[in-house]
């Protein structure tokens, strides 16, 4: 029970949540597409893995994670099944992929960091690999099943990402306790995604104008 309150299995356990979470949430998008089960699979893989295997290639991290443990695949496809299955009894297909999709970008952003961390990157540079962790598999999603870019929301989506893998970083670099300092990061993002969803919050858009 204690080896469970380790970094590297909190880490561990962080990542493998984040996966099913965002394999749901890319299954959930293909419920809505009414595509077939092998779509569902597809879908649901690319959005749980896509976002850490770009990671990877960017950071030099290869042979890519995925592709040294089939747990993370047999997950994917796992949830994606079971989605299959359960979304027809879902009241709002969108609710629920909204709220998976909160809670995967709040757990990649900081998972995200913290491997680049360990790889030696730099602040900044651990900054957008949270980001792009916590993002990209979305965007595979979006773009794969034809909807609009979720980038493209007005409500707090990408800053959520970089508030929670900065509030990681800055706690890391204080010294703090690295378990605490990963739950602070997470925490700070959902609490943000999820004020942003519930009350609309967003950062002024462009407006396009130019001052004559």
């Amino acid at each position: 029970m204690l080896d469970l309150l380790n970094l590297s299995s909190l880490v561990n356990w962080l990542g493998l949540f984040g996966i099913a979470v965002f394999a749901v949430s890319g299954a959930l998008d293909a419920a809505r597409k009414h595509m077939d089960i092998l779509g569902f699979l597809l879908i649901g893989t690319v959005t749980g893995l896509g976002g850490g295997t770009i990671r990877d290639v960017l950071l030099g991290r290869l042979p890519v994670y995925w592709t040294l443990d089939t747990t993370f695949v047999g997950l994917c496809i796992a949830v994606s099944i079971l989605t299959y299955f359960v979304a027809p009894f879902l009241t709002s297909r969108t609710k629920a992929l909204i709220w998976m999709d909160a809670l995967g970008l709040a757990l990649f952003c900081v998972t995200g960091a913290q491997i680049a961390v360990q790889m030696g990157a730099v602040p900044l540079i651990c900054v957008c690999m949270g980001v792009i962790t916590a993002t990209f598999g979305g965007i595979l999603r979006d773009v794969l099943c034809g909807y609009d870019l979720i980038l493209g929301s007005r409500e707090l989506y990408v800053t959520t990402a970089v508030i929670g893998a900065s509030t990681y970083l800055g706690l890391h670099w204080l010294g703090l306790n690295e378990d605490l300092s990963l739950l602070g990061g997470f925490f700070a993002a959902l609490a943000l995604r999820s004020a942003a969803i519930i009350w609309g919050l967003s950062l002024p858009s462009y407006s396009g104008q130019r001052n004559r």
